[in-house]
Formats: structure tokens, C-alpha cells, sequence
């Protein structure tokens, strides 16, 4: 079976194996730089890893790009008063690859 980890990033958490690609909130890292993220879990099998909270950084990633994701479009409406109002917001992110779960 191949080696999974569960890391803990931007306040999320996600599931990954080695050579995944994800798209996870913005990382203060240039690109071609190599990461250590926050791993909470770690199995193989029916072997793993728990931490409690954390088993510290052991999942390493290399950022890929950092870049703006889709518009997602806000709108305010108030019946009868002639109130609109369309906001956009493009958030931003930073994909990462994963290269070594230790």
C-alpha cells in the first residue's frame, strides 16, 4: 500500500501520498522552495503514525506556484430600495507537490 499523510496547513487539513499536487492556502515561500508542513497523521498499511496533536513537520513539499484562484462574486440586494451591490474577491493560493513522507 502506498504511505499516506494528513497535514495541517492554513487552517485546514488534507490528505495526501508522495507526487500529489494541491492547492492549499498561501505560503510565504518562493517558488522552487522546498517545505516542511505540520503532520498529524501517517499510515501505511495498517501500520501509523498518530500524533497528539502533531508528530511535528515530516511531510516535505516543494511549491510549485503561488497565484490567484477563481473569482467568487458577492452580492448585497435589499427589496424595495433600490439597493445592489457586487463585490468580487479573488483568493489567493499556493500549489505545492509533495516529495517525501517520512
Amino acid at each position: 500500500m502506498a504511505k499516506i499523510a494528513v497535514i495541517h496547513t492554513g487552517g485546514k487539513q488534507y490528505k495526501v501520498q508522495e507526487g500529489e499536487t494541491l492547492k492549499v492556502e498561501k505560503l510565504e515561500a518562493e517558488i522552487g522552495k522546498k517545505v516542511k508542513l505540520e503532520t498529524l497523521l501517517i499510515a501505511e498499511g495498517d501500520n501509523f503514525e498518530l500524533g497528539t496533536p502533531s508528530l511535528g513537520a515530516k511531510v516535505e513539499a516543494e511549491v510549485l506556484e503561488t497565484a490567484k484562484g477563481k473569482k467568487v462574486t458577492v452580492v448585497k440586494y435589499k427589496n424595495k430600495t433600490r439597493y445592489k451591490k457586487t463585490v468580487g474577491h479573488r483568493q489567493m493560493f499556493t500549489a505545492i507537490k509533495i516529495l517525501k513522507i517520512a
